[in-house]
């Protein structure tokens, strides 16, 4: 199996092309050369039935493989029940839409810690996480990957050891790693290929090897300020911030890696994310296709 490459919502050159409704988005990008989408319900999920339907219709004629993220907005470190209601709701929601679309896999975000120690935050993220992979089961979902994604903020539960934590709790969760997100709570540290190659390792030493070689990931550079972690996102062409995307992408073709990469840069998804690719093939030796 190989890495794949794609898009998390509509690019710029998506709208550039002429191009207007979701379900045309896989066919753009096989035209592209890419081949992973992933669905966007960050404000909500409004999505229809025909129109998952037709998405995934049109991605499995692609060959795209679909993923699709939850509302921004849930908080499963939040530990009122009320909140632990909502996040539940909005999960299986995400999942119902998925399962509309042939998608398998859905990112969930880790949650704000709010006044709690992260310890706390942990704990109840844990539970709940344990809980959304149960529920989920319950409503037919099994084949449905949860995958907690690590965040840019720094006051956010999210690092890479918190969501690796959070993955122990059951086969059925993965973890989606921002590398973007990294890099800014880590103040710019987490860069570089000495960076990436511990990142990777410790992927392994908690998840063993078949599982972290399937990991989901977003990636993007990211602009941060010295005391909140993530500004903004940006495009390849930004010079001043990072990561660096040329090491993870060399470090996944030598370790014979297949994770799934969304490029989340700002409006120019596609053509950074082929970057990513035509750096991926390079260090296979091969060149780009498309």
């Amino acid at each position: 199996m190989r890495a794949r490459f794609g898009t998390a919502g509509n690019p710029e050159g998506f709208y550039a092309a002429g191009k207007k409704q979701s379900k045309q988005m896989p066919g753009w990008l096989r035209e592209r050369g890419l081949d992973a989408y992933e669905y966007q319900c960050g404000k909500g999920v409004t999505v229809g039935e025909a129109t998952a339907r037709a998405i995934g219709q049109a991605a499995a004629q692609a060959g795209i493989a679909l993923s699709l993220h939850a509302p921004y907005f849930v908080n499963p470190a939040n530990p009122e029940p009320d909140s632990q209601a909502k996040t539940a709701g909005y999960v299986l929601a995400a999942c119902r839409v998925a399962r509309w679309m042939g998608a398998d896999r859905v990112v969930v975000h880790t949650g704000a810690i709010q006044k709690r120690t992260r310890q706390a935050a942990l704990a109840t993220a844990r539970e709940c996480f344990r809980t959304l992979r149960h529920r989920c089961d319950e409503e037919g979902y099994q084949d449905i990957l949860l995958c907690p994604e690590t965040m840019g903020k720094i006051n956010q539960l999210g690092d890479l050891e918190e969501v690796l934590t959070l993955c122990t709790e059951a086969e059925g969760l993965l973890p989606c790693v921002d590398f973007g997100h990294l890099y800014a709570r880590s103040l710019g540290a987490l860069d570089g290929p000495e960076a990436v190659e511990r990142m990777l390792d410790q992927m392994v030493r908690e998840l063993g090897v078949a599982r972290a070689s399937q990991f989901h990931s977003h990636f993007s550079k990211i602009a941060y300020t010295p005391r909140g972690g993530e500004a903004r996102h940006l495009t390849f062409d930004q010079p001043d911030f990072g990561p660096d995307p040329a090491p993870l992408c060399e470090a996944l073709a030598r370790r014979g890696w297949s994770p799934r990469v969304i490029c989340e840069s700002a409006g120019t998804q596609d053509v950074d994310a082929l970057w990513m690719k035509g750096a991926y093939l390079r260090a296979l030796g091969e060149t780009a296709e498309g």
